[in-house]
């Protein structure tokens, strides 16, 4: 072959590659380790940790009427922290109630000691188990973080929850846990039909059917249970007194709000933490 023939075929090649480049999706940037929080970003079948730069602060005692679920979680944070054995924890029950801020503020307390979180949705699940590869050679400590998580049957999710969880021949490793918000006890739909296959014995020993054994089986995968609960009328209005005085207003706007933060709450239905907030900003930005 000639230096000629050469050239052109190198220079032909060169410009089939520039093609598939153009075509190609770009390479995953570099993961910013010195970032407090992630998300889980994809692009086709490639996924990287995208540092998130501004985070959504909230403080411990920004949440109220919630004590022993906040005892509880930050307990089981510290011994994480410390290295010692500690759960995954699955927090269910009404919306608005502080399952989601909790783990914020979780980040919020600890951050300075090593605490990072990453938040991954619901349609990445998947993908756990290389999450935790990359997370595992890692000196900080990793708070995986599914909000709102629930599954129909069959998605590929369900399975890579379940595997690094508890059942993977692949450990993963001290340094990751998974706290996991839902509003269903055990994460899937449940349906009057499934207890038509529980067996009855003679002794009169009640054992569910197959289908929900595998129901409960992934969420007893989770050492911690919190459940949260509508609030009362009374802790309703602490929790709007207490964002009140956040922004600001004085004690006779605060007691002058009672009647109409309860009409707020009557009309969206709930009592919740949520709401309480709402309400607080739509009246300390008319009265402050």
């Amino acid at each position: 072959m000639s230096s000629i023939d050469l050239t052109t075929l190198i220079s032909r090649a060169e410009r089939v590659l520039a093609q598939l480049e153009a075509w190609l999706p770009p390479a995953p940037p570099e993961t910013d380790w010195s970032a407090q929080a992630f998300r889980w970003r994809k692009r086709g079948s490639r996924g990287w940790l995208d540092a998130v730069r501004h985070v959504s602060r909230i403080h411990s005692q920004d949440l109220q009427h919630i004590d022993r679920q906040k005892d509880i979680i930050d307990r089981n944070t510290r011994h994480f922290l410390a290295g010692k054995p500690a759960n995954n924890v699955l927090m269910t029950g009404a919306r608005g109630t502080g399952k989601s801020s909790l783990v914020k503020a979780m980040l919020d307390t600890y951050s300075g000691q090593g605490l990072r979180l990453i938040e991954v949705d619901k349609a990445d699940m998947a993908d756990l188990g290389d999450i935790v590869d990359i997370l595992g050679p890692r000196p900080e400590r990793f708070i995986i973080f599914c909000d709102d998580l629930s599954f129909e049957e069959g998605e590929p999710g369900y399975k890579a929850l379940k595997s690094v969880l508890d059942g993977s021949i692949s450990a993963s490793g001290d340094n990751v846990l998974i706290y996991a918000t839902s509003n269903r006890r055990h994460l899937m739909p449940e349906y009057m039909s499934e207890n038509l296959d529980a067996k009855h014995q003679a002794d009169g020993e009640i054992h569910p059917g197959e289908t929900v054994e595998e129901k409960i089986s992934l969420s007893e995968r989770f050492g911690l249970w919190l459940s949260f609960y509508p609030f009362k009328q009374d802790d309703y209005l602490d929790i709007v007194n207490y964002w009140l005085g956040v922004h600001g207003c004085a004690q006779a706007d605060i007691e002058a709000s009672r009647t109409e933060a309860l009409q707020w709450a009557l009309e969206r239905g709930s009592r919740s933490g949520r709401v309480a907030r709402q309400f607080a900003r739509d009246w300390a930005a008319r009265y402050v």
